[in-house]
């Protein structure tokens, strides 16, 4: 049975760019249709209007393509998504799927891609993790050492590197922190996909730091994909999903051919009260409800 969505949180972007040409993009903003979350109130607008064809793309994200415009170009998103008030892998007890019982389509995660390097990472997986059993404990096993042996710094992210090569360097962002943990489940033949979205800070203390798309990653378990978090290694509350694929590369926010300078960027992810909160108000952190220790209800 699927736990009640008993919370409501708003997330949304505001984000500027600024070109001297037409210059095609592809963006991908707005949440998943998912059984764990429920979008209430929804508003997507671009300034100037920008005429876009929505479109979903091979790993089920919307999306959309559009051009931007010589000058200043706004994208804004506004949603208000219920959750559930439980965390991540509620009384999750799911076993592994043997490799010739998983769905087709599933195998493709086994595999490695541009930033999970997995087939780099072979020898280095089966030495450090080869004594924990197969399985969930293998997971917690592979985000644990993630999160003990690779150092968090922010606005340290970079476009161009690989599992293998976070792992030399030692230090990352959540995109990478999430490409190693995948790429060290697929050494091991666990079917993992990497994830984007929203997560507020629902009984957790605001650590006073900018908001931002978070990434993490999926493993296919007992027939359902179970959310795992290497950057944090906690169960967490709230979390509202935009993408999904093997990597980074099907997570991007936004994919630009040619050229263009963010002059803005700003993302918002709060717990509200919907009957007090819509997306036709200002973003108002003094009105969120999370940043605490405790879940506090509605």
């Amino acid at each position: 049975m699927s736990a009640p969505l008993d919370l409501t949180v708003r997330i949304g972007c505001h984000i500027v760019y600024q070109t001297t040409r037409p210059t095609p993009i592809v963006f991908v903003l707005r949440p998943r249709l998912d059984s764990r979350q429920i979008v209430q109130q929804e508003k997507l607008t671009f300034t100037p209007y920008l005429p876009s064809d929505e479109f979903t793309d091979a790993h089920g994200n919307t999306s959309y393509r559009s051009m931007l415009q010589p000058g200043q170009n706004i994208i804004h998103h506004d949603a208000l998504v219920a959750v559930s008030s439980q965390p991540d892998n509620h009384d999750l007890q799911a076993a592994v799927i043997p490799i010739d019982q998983l769905p087709p389509w599933v195998l493709r995660y086994t595999l490695p891609s541009r930033y999970c390097d997995s087939d780099k990472l072979l020898n280095f997986a089966w030495n450090q993790f080869s004594q924990f059993r197969h399985g969930l404990d293998r997971i917690y096993a592979i985000c644990n050492w993630v999160q003990l042996n690779i150092q968090y710094r922010f606005g340290s992210g970079r476009s161009d590197i690989a599992a293998s090569e976070v792992i030399n360097q030692g230090f990352g962002v959540c995109r990478d922190f999430a490409h190693v943990a995948i790429a060290l489940c697929r050494a091991f033949n666990l079917p993992a996909r990497y994830v984007t979205g929203h997560l507020p800070d629902i009984g957790h203390t605001d650590p006073g730091t900018p908001m931002d798309f978070h990434a993490y990653f999926e493993v296919f378990l007992g027939q359902t994909w179970c959310t795992f978090d290497a950057r944090f290694n906690e169960p967490r509350i709230g979390r509202v999903k935009v993408t999904q694929g093997l990597d980074a590369v099907d997570g991007a926010f936004s994919t630009i051919y040619g050229e263009a300078a963010m002059t803005w960027f700003e993302v918002w992810a709060y717990q509200v009260n919907p009957m007090q909160v819509s997306i036709n108000d200002p973003v108002d952190l003094s009105r969120r409800l999370d940043g605490t220790q405790q879940v506090r209800f509605s």
